[in-house]
């Protein structure tokens, strides 16, 4: 026998050539649908054409986590004013009791030459109505943070599946090989359901959002490890070479995307040591820019946001912070103003410096939250206010701007209450094929095979909302 029999075999192998070979055939097709190449994973960032000419090239969202109260926002209802006190006709189940109508504390004005009708806790926002596509007839499927926020971010309320920006990443790639192609921002922390806002899933793991906690200034604190105090930038690259010959002599007779995913995690990681610090470096920004943003932690990483788009990133999360700020079951009036003051300025500012630098066309910006909250106060144990709101999946709003957008429009509408979507129902489905039309891409034709079903982000749902395009 040929000393070549006895070398060790792996246990795919030594399957397939047993009694249970034909089970293994079987098996084997299932990981050809499911696990992606190794070439699909070390080419899966490089920049690839859309399916048709993009509106937008890359995005920018602001994520309200917890909840925006749409009728203390975007949404005036006054009826509220009339009913004040009073139980709503059509009041909906909720998930706390809630009882009689409650006026929104802030007062509405009416913006730019669409007169599109804006809270004051938006103020320096609304400068820029005429730029905005107002949807009022958003809902989502249940009450409860954890279903909404993975529904909005993922497309699915109950199974793990690829997020948003994942999604993007895997249809067109990243313009910049140094930086990460998706970026998530949150200062202070996680919000609730933690990473898996930003989850890759089954999608290859070099496509999953990059966390940086963004309450910090320094960059060794923004991103960890960014400088290796111990070795040479030589060094670091023998060493990965090293690494990468290691791993192609294991992918050769078993291959794992998931290790597949740790080495092009190594190499970006080596690669972002490169040119991070200069993206995420403000002091090479002008001070009047800076003081147009504000030197705050939520102004600071709205300008971060902008350098990282100019430099290729594809897509950019700005969470408010960790957990669920805007989640105001009480006090709603001193909570919300305070959350608006902490973004209303960087919005406002974004919004003026991407369009000096001509990059405002080009680029998608979004506003909203996982779901609203109630036009009824929410209740204590003993019946009392709480001056607060509840969770409100049934109705919400969430706006867009920039690449692509048809500016100074209102699509669809709640009830005369703001309880329910009424006008033109307006799912996240809906929204996630607008977002990936607007980007050069049909919604239907991102598909990605796995477990022997074509996946894409919007299931089987979602159709572009044509009336709020330019």
């Amino acid at each position: 026998m040929h000393e070549d029999s006895f070398s060790p075999m792996a246990r795919r192998t030594m399957l397939s050539r047993a009694a249970l070979g034909i089970g293994s055939i079987a098996f084997s097709s299932l990981l050809a649908d499911s696990a992606p190449t190794r070439a699909s994973e070390s080419e899966v960032l490089i920049p690839r054409p859309s399916h048709f000419a993009p509106k937008a090239k890359r995005v920018i969202q602001f994520f309200c986590n917890g909840g925006p109260s749409h009728v203390d926002t975007f949404d005036p209802k006054p009826m509220l004013q009339k009913y004040a006190g009073q139980p709503v006709p059509n009041n909906l189940l909720t998930e706390r009791k809630t009882g009689a109508a409650f006026p929104s504390p802030f007062s509405f004005k009416q913006y730019g030459q669409s007169g599109l009708p804006i809270s004051e806790l938006f103020a320096r926002t609304a400068e820029h109505a005429d730029d905005m596509a107002i949807i009022r007839s958003m809902y989502a499927q249940v009450p409860n943070h954890e279903p909404s926020l993975l529904l909005m971010n993922c497309g699915d309320s109950v199974q793990p599946r690829p997020s948003m920006g994942s999604w993007l990443l895997y249809g067109l790639g990243t313009e910049n090989q140094n930086l990460p192609g998706f970026v998530a921002m949150s200062p202070g922390g996680l919000p609730i359901k933690d990473n898996e806002n930003w989850q890759s899933a089954f999608l290859p793991g070099a496509l999953q959002g990059t966390f940086v906690d963004s309450q910090h200034r320094e960059i060794e604190k923004l991103m960890e490890n960014i400088n290796n105090r111990y070795t040479t930038s030589r060094s670091q690259r023998k060493q990965l070479d090293l690494l990468r010959a290691l791993h192609d002599e294991h992918h050769a007779g078993r291959p794992d995307p998931r290790l597949d995913a740790r080495m092009q995690s190594f190499e970006l990681a080596y690669r972002m040591q490169m040119e991070a610090g200069d993206a995420f470096d403000l002091g090479q920004e002008p001070s009047w820019i800076r003081e147009a943003y504000t030197d705050t932690v939520h102004g600071r990483q709205t300008l971060i946001a902008r350098r990282l788009i100019e430099r290729g990133v594809r897509f950019v999360q700005l969470w408010h912070g960790a957990g669920q700020p805007w989640d105001n079951h009480t006090q709603v009036e001193s909570n919300h103003r305070k959350l608006a003051q902490e973004t209303d300025q960087p919005i406002a500012a974004l919004i003026s410096d991407l369009k000096s630098r001509g990059l405002f066309e080009e680029t998608l910006v979004i506003w909203g939250g996982e779901f609203g909250r109630t036009p009824t106060v929410e209740l204590d144990g003993a019946g009392n206010s709480q001056l607060g709101r509840d969770h409100n999946h049934y109705g919400f709003t969430v706006w867009l701007a920039g690449g692509g957008i048809k500016g100074g429009t209102i699509r669809g509408a709640t009830d005369e209450f703001g309880f329910a979507a009424q006008e033109n129902k307006t799912s996240v489905h809906d929204l996630h094929a607008t977002i990936l039309h607007l980007m050069g891409l049909d919604h239907k034709r991102l598909t990605y095979r796995y477990a022997g079903r074509d996946f894409r982000l919007t299931d089987v749902h979602g159709s572009v909302l044509t009336d709020i395009l330019a």
